[in-house]
């Protein structure tokens, strides 16, 4: 029978398996995580074929969010001219004024005044082009502008033809590009041109009254309140606008001088600008005063046309009775 092993060596014998155990695991693992590593470096390096260095856009790359400008587009200026080319080409009818150092209680009152009055003035019947009636009075607006910017913007909208420029290479057709810059910069200006009889006006201190539609109804109530002139264009009642006779609105309206104005791509000083005004019944009346001139032409033209015919026809007829007479005393002879 063997002998018996005492429990204090096996426990001895228990302990020192587990320390030579203990004492090869970790170099196993170590083993394979260096081989699990050396693998993973050499998949990375075998994707990564292309250096991020060259992953970057050309030199030359126009991004066609941003084309490229003569002007910073970034920039206030740049945005002011194209804001005034938007303006120019969607505004109908401009007002011109020259102001002297209103302050900004003046300029409130004044859009104050302006706004309220407009509010008065009724609806048109019927809407440009005979469509539905649209009622332009909040969209009637006064606002200082920069007169070098307004003139330059006004040269792009009377020079420079996008249209004309589409079939060159490498040209550009926005307001800020270098083909607009140089068009603007080579253009010969004409006096009796639009952009020749504003550049005049454009002197000084300048704030510009802007409709979205021609309306001599809302142009007179404009006059009325920005620049009277009774018995045509009188100044609104004390009763009816109080605050029309406010310090500050008075003072601010004698700072206000009507210079011209611009309607339809026409250039008007302030007789012409009046005259508009001036219209009886609106775009009805003047409507009305065009079929009555087409007519009285037409008529006219009738009456001339049967005139002439009826002359020939009493002429003819006399001379047919002239020769029935002469030949009927002849055979009464023979």
């Amino acid at each position: 029978m063997p002998p018996r092993i005492n429990c204090s060596a096996a426990s001895s014998v228990g302990r020192a398996l587990q320390r030579s155990t203990s004492s090869q695991r970790p170099t196993a693992v170590l083993f394979q995580s260096a081989k699990i590593t050396s693998r993973r470096n050499y998949a990375s390096a075998s994707t990564s074929t292309i250096p991020l260095s060259s992953l970057k856009l050309p030199d030359d790359y126009i991004p066609p969010t941003q084309p490229p400008s003569a002007r910073r587009p970034d920039q206030r200026k740049s945005q002011l001219i194209r804001s005034y080319t938007a303006l120019l080409r969607s505004t109908p009818l401009i007002l011109f004024f020259q102001h002297s150092n209103l302050t900004a209680v003046e300029w409130a009152a004044i859009r104050r005044e302006l706004r309220a009055a407009l509010a008065k003035v009724p609806a048109p019947v019927v809407g440009p082009d005979g469509g539905l009636p649209v009622d332009i009075s909040s969209g009637i607006e006064m606002q200082v502008i920069r007169t070098r910017m307004f003139d330059v913007a006004f040269k792009i909208v009377e020079f420079f033809d996008a249209e004309a420029q589409a079939g060159k290479s490498n040209a550009y057709k926005h307001d800020l590009s270098a083909t607009a810059y140089e068009t603007i910069s080579k253009a010969t200006v004409d006096e009796t041109s639009a952009y020749g009889q504003v550049r005049p006006l454009l002197v000084g201190p300048v704030a510009a009254l802007t409709f979205p539609s021609v309306s001599p109804a809302h142009l007179a109530t404009a006059l009325s309140v920005l620049s009277p002139s009774p018995p045509a264009f009188p100044a609104p009642a004390r009763k009816r606008s109080p605050g029309y006779y406010d310090p500050a609105t008075q003072s601010g309206l004698q700072k206000l001088l009507l210079v011209g104005g611009r309607v339809e791509g026409r250039v008007f000083d302030t007789d012409g600008v009046r005259w508009v005004g001036g219209v009886e019944g609106g775009v009805e009346g003047l409507r009305a005063q065009l079929v009555a001139v087409l007519q009285s032409a037409g008529l006219g033209l009738t009456t001339a046309l049967e005139g002439h015919g009826k002359g020939l026809w009493l002429a003819l007829e006399g001379r047919r009775t002239q020769l029935e007479e002469a030949d009927g005393g002849a055979k009464k002879e023979g």
